[in-house]
């Protein structure tokens, strides 16, 4: 307890330091997001702490979280709607009912040529129905305005609401991925995933009427009660309280926002550790740990480990959704490109690791110690590179290390994790 105790405190003076020596503005942005991926540290640590699952889809989990916030909070589009809307609505229902209807021809039919021909009948004509429907709905959707529209909008309904909204697309999603895919074995599980969350992206990226594809989607609204530093600036209770500290209100007016931020972000990874630990330390959680360290064993004592794999994968997408969503939300706007495997799937892989596999506590470590580590080297590094440079001659070499400055944190992040897995395989708050 007290080593775990002081490897949080340490964690803690990071945060400190950074404030002190550069701004708390810098301080508190780091912290936000090292809370965010926090949350998502320990979605990914019910699926591979708990049951064993190595899933790589961790990205299309926080993107349809994201795409949760737009469809939830942004402003309707009424032109839009009358454009396309119902007809939309219609190829989306079409398109749905084919799924279903190979699905039932399927399990009806008896195994055969027949069956194939069928299926290929409704799947391929279905298609192209589907398409036929769906295509000029979506085209009149995306002509409306398209400079500063040209997507159907959302429902105009409170930012907090978008997150557990995000929790509900991403686990909708996780469901069906995993019927398809939980079966296969760990290495193909992998690619499976990494490849599906790749198609969730570029539907994304490709849709303009969803969400304005990689044009993106800005000034999305902040959840309650976090206000506009702009109205805050505005408010003479709020400036009257700056001047008697003896604060610039610009800047406190940023921080006051970030410490909201900060408040409300605490409140959720709280909720998430609390049932995290007390779903581990059940029966539940323990038979979850019997099937992870032998599937064998505990299907011949009459265990679903299908049934249960899928349970936890759809939990631990369900937490990764909601964080997505916090992480849209803060950022007030939707860019398909910013998801990246690097940052929302693999750095998330290796904050688990860190931090230990299997403990919650060690995913949150891991989450804010790499949370930190990863922006500061980011802001630091090219700083930092300027110096070491300053006594080199012009030339190719002084060039290409102030060019390759940004990337000192993939670098550093290497070292980090072979340092932990070379002194604490088992991360640094281990599995109990």
């Amino acid at each position: 307890m007290k080593r775990n105790l002081s490897l949080f405190a340490a964690v803690g003076v990071l945060f400190l330091l950074t404030g002190m020596f550069q701004s708390w503005n810098l301080a508190l942005q780091i912290l936000n997001i090292g809370v965010i991926s926090a949350i998502m540290a320990l979605g990914v640590n019910m699926q591979w702490g708990y049951a064993g699952l190595f899933s790589t889809g961790i990205m299309g989990s926080v993107a349809l979280g994201g795409l949760a916030v737009v469809i939830v909070s942004s402003k309707p589009v009424p032109e839009a709607w009358a454009a396309g809307g119902p007809r939309l609505l219609l190829g989306l229902g079409f398109g749905i009912a084919v799924l279903f209807a190979a699905i039932f021809a399927h399990r009806k039919m008896k195994p055969g040529r027949a069956r194939g021909w069928t299926l290929a009948a409704i799947l391929i004509g279905g298609f192209f129905a589907y398409r036929a429907i769906f295509d000029p709905a979506a085209d009149a959707i995306e002509a409306f305005n398209p400079a500063t529209a040209g997507n159907i909008g959302g429902l105009g309904l409170p930012s907090l609401l978008a997150w557990p909204v995000g929790g509900l697309f991403a686990g909708l999603a996780a469901w069906a991925i995993g019927k398809a895919v939980l079966g296969l074995r760990s290495d193909y599980l992998a690619i499976a995933t990494l490849g599906i969350a790749e198609i969730v992206l570029a539907v994304m990226k490709n849709e303009d009427w969803l969400a304005r594809g990689v044009k993106n989607i800005i000034d999305l609204p902040r959840p309650w009660p976090v206000p506009y530093e702009v109205d805050l600036q505005k408010s003479a209770k709020f400036l009257t309280l700056t001047s008697d500290w003896g604060l610039d209100a610009t800047q406190a007016s940023t921080i006051f926002v970030k410490l909201l931020y900060l408040l409300i972000f605490t409140v959720v990874l709280l909720a998430v550790i609390f049932l995290s630990e007390r779903a581990l330390n059940s029966p539940w959680g323990r038979m979850m740990r019997a099937i992870r360290d032998n599937e064998v064993a505990a299907s011949a004592m009459g265990k679903d480990v299908t049934a249960r794999h899928l349970q936890i994968f759809v939990i631990g997408s369900v937490v990764v959704g909601i964080a997505g969503a916090m992480l849209t939300s803060m950022e007030g706007q939707l860019t398909p490109n910013s998801y990246t495997p690097l940052r929302f799937t693999f750095l998330i892989w290796v904050m688990v690791i860190v931090g230990g596999s299997g403990n919650n506590w060690g995913a949150v470590l891991g989450g804010l110690l790499l949370g930190w580590l990863w922006l500061i080297v980011e802001n630091a590094g090219p700083v930092a590179m300027g110096y070491i440079t300053m006594p080199m001659p012009d030339g190719l070499l002084k060039d290409h290390l102030i060019t390759a400055a940004p990337h000192l944190r993939l670098v550093t992040l290497g070292l980090v994790l072979l340092l932990v897995l070379r002194f604490s395989p088992k991360g640094l708050i281990p599995e109990k």
